[in-house]
């Protein structure tokens, strides 16, 4: 079947960024251009350093290439690219960034960038990554090495490992993601339940899951709700984000692949692994619809009420605030284990600025940008834009303790007061006194913290194509056992994976 693409209404996008975060474009710059020149580094890669940044380089346009911004049109990515911009503009350097957005889907994206990049039909200079695409690039070339240092203490370890392949660092993490649990608190409240605020006290578990669904079905009276949950089953690469936290919950230990991107599970490991999956996509607890669903179909599914429950990303926290109050909606751990996400910046082998492109990836990768894509609605990949007094206390060095909290905080993107006296277009997001999403550090940055990793391989796209495909009859009728199934799957990774 094919996943439906209804989704809500777009809302306001960011603000513009204020004229305070131009006047630190100096500051920031002094800080994130100190790496060494190239070779001269502990990894060998691209670098820049004060006053001869772009000796090597052909002034011009630096071109990155990226997926669509959830924040809307004229979102934080750009409005952090102009900021880069007047900076240049000021030093008179003959450097511009200009953003490329690609259609279609991630899927089709990879696709458009293997293919520019290889025959070298497009000048892109930086590319957007998604996380698991780091390896094939790395491996086939199509990007640079870069310094060790552009991945500082401050970035979140796991989000960091994204961002290296084969011993070296080939991209810097942009922003993350992570499997987020959306409910209705208000369907709990009407159930009865005892604990409406699930992202507070003992984490949930899939069958404390399972047993709100229990009191949800036989309390909810017949209207707009059907089942418990629902997320992305379609046969895309949200399958496979289900699939591998079902895994990874089921064997904490399960490696389905090694460090050089060998496949080393097994069909015991995968039994388990699907026997969990099933469990969780039971007709009596997810919504039929849920395995012809892709992101914007189950958000649509959730916000017109017919589940209390949704599997989604952090960006889509903003999106669901607009449609309800706090009173109505909340955020928890997703129950077991989830997937991480996110987007890497990485600088191309053809491109013919590549110092000047790894300046560029410092800035929008340094704390005062992470602090502003949070704000913004992003997964931010820093510690610092997570935590209170934001100056340097959870920095890598000490120097940074000295600045204050001005130094990785952002006043462009946050609720503000309403320009209408009847509040109409005020920012409906919840925060915290610092200006953060009010979940971001309770809830987000633990959660980026624990997440796993989807198999990190050069074959990543044979992986999940396989993974797709051979799941797809778990989600159809008369589908085979556990046992079956999982050694069909071994037998197939194992001839599209090197082993």
């Amino acid at each position: 079947m094919t996943a439906r693409t209804r989704r809500p209404a777009a809302g306001p996008v960011a603000p513009r960024l204020v004229p305070a975060l131009a006047l630190l474009l100096a500051v920031v710059l002094a800080a994130c251009t100190g790496g060494g020149t190239r070779g001269a580094d502990d990894g060998g890669g691209t670098g820049a350093s004060p006053g001869s940044a772009a000796a090597d380089d052909v002034t011009g346009h630096i071109v990155i290439a990226s997926g669509r911004d959830v924040t809307g049109k004229n979102g934080i990515r750009q409005q952090l690219i102009d900021a880069w911009n007047l900076g240049e503009q000021r030093k008179n350097s003959g450097f511009r960034a200009r953003l490329v957005e690609l259609p279609g889907s991630a899927d089709e994206q990879r696709s458009q960038l293997l293919g520019a990049l290889q025959s070298r039909s497009a000048a892109y200079d930086v590319v957007n990554l998604d996380v698991t695409w780091v390896p094939e690039f790395a491996t086939a070339g199509l990007i640079e090495p870069l310094n060790h240092d552009l991945l500082d203490d401050d970035v979140i370890p796991s989000v960091a490992a994204t961002a290296r392949w084969d011993g070296k660092v080939y991209a810097v993490p942009f922003n993350s993601d992570v499997g987020l649990l959306y409910y209705r608190r208000d369907y709990l409240r009407r159930a009865g339940v005892e604990r409406p605020d699930l992202g507070a006290g003992p984490e949930l578990t899939w069958n404390g899951l399972r047993d709100l669904v229990d009191d949800l079905n036989a309390q909810l009276p017949p209207g707009p709700y059907e089942k418990g949950w629902t997320t992305q089953l379609a046969a895309y690469e949200g399958r496979t984000v289900n699939a591998v936290e079902a895994f990874a919950s089921a064997v904490p230990d399960l490696e389905l692949v090694d460090g050089d991107g060998r496949y080393t599970g097994d069909a015991d490991g995968l039994t388990d692994g699907i026997a969990e999956l099933r469990r969780r996509t039971e007709t009596a607890y997810t919504l039929q619809d849920a395995h012809s669903s892709d992101e914007g179909a189950s958000l649509n599914d959730f916000v017109e009420g017919r589940t209390a429950f949704l599997r989604h990303w952090p960006s889509e926290y903003r999106t669901l605030y607009r449609t309800f109050s706090e009173e109505q909606l909340g955020v928890a751990p997703l129950p077991g284990r989830a997937v991480l996400g996110g987007q890497n910046l990485a600088v191309t082998g053809a491109s013919p600025r590549k110092r000047k492109a790894t300046e560029l990836i410092r800035f929008l990768t340094g704390k005062e940008s992470e602090r502003c894509l949070l704000e913004a609605g992003f997964a931010a990949t820093r510690t610092s834009a997570y935590e209170d007094g934001a100056g340097g206390s959870s920095g890598s060095d000490g120097a940074e303790s000295e600045g204050g909290s001005d130094g990785e905080r952002c006043t462009a993107v946050g609720p503000g007061p309403s320009a209408s006296p009847t509040g109409e277009g005020a920012d409906p997001v919840p925060r915290d006194g610092d200006g953060r999403p009010a979940y971001a550090r309770d809830i987000l940055l633990p959660a980026l913290r624990r997440a796993v990793h989807r198999p990190r391989t050069p074959l990543y796209g044979a992986f999940t194509q396989t993974l797709i495909a051979r799941l797809g009859p778990l989600h159809g009728d008369d589908a085979p056992s556990d046992e079956d199934l999982a050694g069909q799957l071994d037998e197939a990774l194992r001839k599209a994976l090197p082993h």
